[in-house]
């Protein structure tokens, strides 16, 4: 009997060993246990699962690239007006600033050029007296209406800006020469301007009235 029961109790010894050596296993194969080898046994997402979702994410990022090239797109087009906008306002402010100022600098055209003939009065006028003898009435009166003539003149220069442009022996300019005659002649290479017969007038930088001028032409070989 006491042989029967040491190996019970040797059996049961060694059934245990067995067991400790069985949970040790498992315990050391625990952490590789999980499928596809993570962690703790949790299970890694199937690929036709992930596909799905790469591909949206990719569709996603391609519809905001779009939008961001559109919107691009947009604000250059939106900048080019804004820079159109305010260049013609610019252009429309200068021309209504230069409208402006040539209204006032012009606004006395019309009696200008009436005074204009008064002044070719007080010309003619002197043109007749011719030389007269110092201390006689009609030199005393002559040289009274040179100051009055010298005086309107003035005046409406230094504050119209009414200014007379000589004309004889100048290039023949059509712009500011009004031609009332021609004459050939030998000595002249270019249409010439020989004699004034009425002065010519501008106001600041435009013509009110052209001069009245006889023009000498070139004269044609051979004749």
């Amino acid at each position: 009997m006491k042989k029967h029961a040491e190996q019970e109790t040797q059996k049961d010894a060694q059934e245990q060993t067995e067991q400790k050596q069985e949970n040790a296993a498992d315990i050391s194969a625990g952490p590789a246990a999980g499928t596809n080898g993570t962690a703790g046994g949790a299970e890694a997402p199937e690929g036709d699962e992930a596909a799905p979702e790469t591909a949206q994410a990719a569709t996603e990022a391609a519809e905001l690239l779009g939008r961001i090239g559109e919107l691009e797109k947009l604000n250059a087009e939106l900048q080019d007006q804004y820079l159109r906008k305010a260049a013609d306002f610019d252009n429309y402010r200068k021309r209504m600033i230069r409208e402006k100022q040539d209204a006032i600098d012009f606004a006395n055209t019309n009696l200008l050029v009436d005074l204009v003939q008064v002044l070719d009065d007080f010309d003619r006028a002197m043109d007749h007296a011719g030389q007269l003898e110092a201390g006689t009435p009609g030199a005393a009166l002559a040289e009274g209406v040179t100051m009055i003539r010298g005086q309107l003149g003035g005046m409406l220069e230094s504050k119209y800006g009414l200014t007379y442009y000589p004309s004889k022996d100048q290039p023949f300019d059509p712009n500011v020469h009004e031609a009332i005659g021609t004459q050939p002649s030998a000595e002249v290479k270019e249409p010439t301007v020989s004699e004034e017969f009425m002065k010519g007038y501008k106001l600041k930088d435009r013509i009110i009235r052209p001069a009245k001028v006889m023009v000498r032409m070139p004269a044609e070989e051979g004749k």
